[in-house]
């Protein structure tokens, strides 16, 4: 749905780069689908260059991300609601994925992973590439990407 005015093109274009953020974060959940199908691999090529800025930024290169991502874009209002609302969203894709890996490690600390672990592994992973997909198609076309309890939570946080 396309509300609170039209979105140019760079507005698309800039909304669809917040989502980069819960796209490397899911990359932690795929290693077993990428070790089972290798050719899956090539989809990583072009989140190299951001994941050599993550490596430059050490270890709480996220963390700085996610801060400059929040109050650089989500609270400045002087930036369009289209910008705002697809960066907040991907930041609440990223805690979620956060909190998953979280409990996951809590889980399976010290465990061999198993089928179970493997298969949830692959379904946080599959899950978010799926979320992220849908969510930039929809920016690209100027929509908002709906997401259920997401983005009703998104809309609350972004006036």
């Amino acid at each position: 749905m396309t509300w609170r005015g039209s979105t140019s093109v760079a507005d698309r274009i800039f909304a669809c780069l917040p989502y980069l953020l819960p796209l490397i974060a899911a990359l932690q959940f795929g290693r077993f689908l990428f070790q089972q199908f290798p050719i899956l691999q090539l989809m990583l090529v072009p989140l190299l260059p951001v994941l050599q800025l993550y490596s430059v930024l050490g270890p709480f290169g996220g963390l700085i991300i996610f801060f400059v991502l929040l109050f650089a874009v989500v609270r400045n209002e002087n930036i369009s609601h289209f910008i705002r609302f697809n960066t907040m969203q991907a930041i609440l894709l990223d805690i979620i994925l956060i909190v998953s890996g979280l409990v996951v490690n809590l889980l399976t600390k010290g465990v061999q992973v198993s089928l179970v672990g493997e298969t949830l592994y692959n379904m946080l992973f599959l899950g978010t590439l799926a979320a992220v997909i849908y969510s930039v198609v929809q920016s690209v076309m100027g929509r908002y990407a709906e997401i259920p309890t997401i983005s009703d939570a998104v809309h609350m946080q972004v006036r």
